[in-house]
């Protein structure tokens, strides 16, 4: 594996993903193991893979991924920006089938916080008229 590579920081939720794409075989390794034993579940591997099938790379690259922080969900979904970022660094001309697809997006839905009064955020105490 060779220094050069090309980064990519993804987000989602509280999630965290710093990226880095090498010039390899197709091996995606996330903090220290093989993806396929982070993201057990074969949905998660999919959103993981999404960028790499679209823009027809799978196995042009070695990638490693530090990702921290969120749930397993939100920790694959910001792996696929970080990917789609680094992918847009090597590769400029990728943009236009990436932002089609939405993976350039920073999805930046988070938890409401829970609001004083309240029993949630929204959700209030039952009321009794009488």
């Amino acid at each position: 594996m060779s220094n050069e590579f090309n980064y990519g920081t993804g987000r989602r939720k509280t999630a965290t993903s710093r990226t880095r794409l090498y010039k390899g075989s197709g091996k995606i390794e996330v903090n220290g193991r093989p993806f396929e034993n982070y993201f057990t579940r074969k949905s998660l591997q999919m959103i993981v893979r999404q960028p790499l099938v679209l823009a027809k790379l799978t196995d042009k690259f070695d990638i490693k991924v530090n990702v921290n922080g969120g749930g397993i969900s939100g920790q694959a979904e910001a792996v696929r920006h970080g990917i789609s970022r680094a992918l847009l660094d090597y590769e400029l001309e990728l943009r236009g089938i990436l932002k089609k697809a939405g993976f350039l997006t920073r999805d930046s839905r988070v938890k409401e916080r829970k609001k004083y009064g309240l029993r949630a955020a929204r959700a209030r105490y039952q009321y009794s008229k009488r």
